[in-house]
């Protein structure tokens, strides 16, 4: 079973930075597309950033240049460094991973992710 555990959110003051961590483990081949989602009450879930198994990285507009996602295969961890934080980044963040190349990766999410439980992250002015 394929289990994605989120860490590293908290509360930070605008222009500060956290790391998000997701140790993903319960699977034998590496995902086709992993990557983080964001999602405020309210509102619909949308695509921070994700990673193709190709090393092709997909941003969203609001988040370029001041997030970076990576991972390190060796530990299964995939993470988020968000610098220069905004309180419109406040939100809960969620790892997802897909297996099926059918599916484009990239921001849009599909019934066949898989999600971990999310860490919220705060952001104040």
């Amino acid at each position: 079973q394929v289990q994605l555990v989120e860490s590293g959110g908290g509360s930070v003051q605008s222009g500060g930075s956290l790391r998000l961590s997701c140790v993903a483990s319960g699977y034998t081949y590496t995902p086709y597309c992993i990557g983080w989602f964001r999602q405020t009450p309210g509102k619909e879930r949308e695509g921070v950033a994700t990673i193709e198994s190709g090393g092709r990285t997909f941003y969203a507009a609001s988040v370029k240049d001041r997030f970076t996602i990576y991972e390190d295969n060796g530990k299964n961890t995939l993470y988020l460094q968000m610098n220069s934080l905004k309180p419109e980044d406040t939100a809960m963040y969620y790892c997802a991973a897909n297996f099926d190349d059918d599916y484009p990766c990239g921001l849009q999410s599909y019934d066949v992710y898989y999600w971990g439980k999310g860490t919220l992250v705060t952001i104040s002015s």
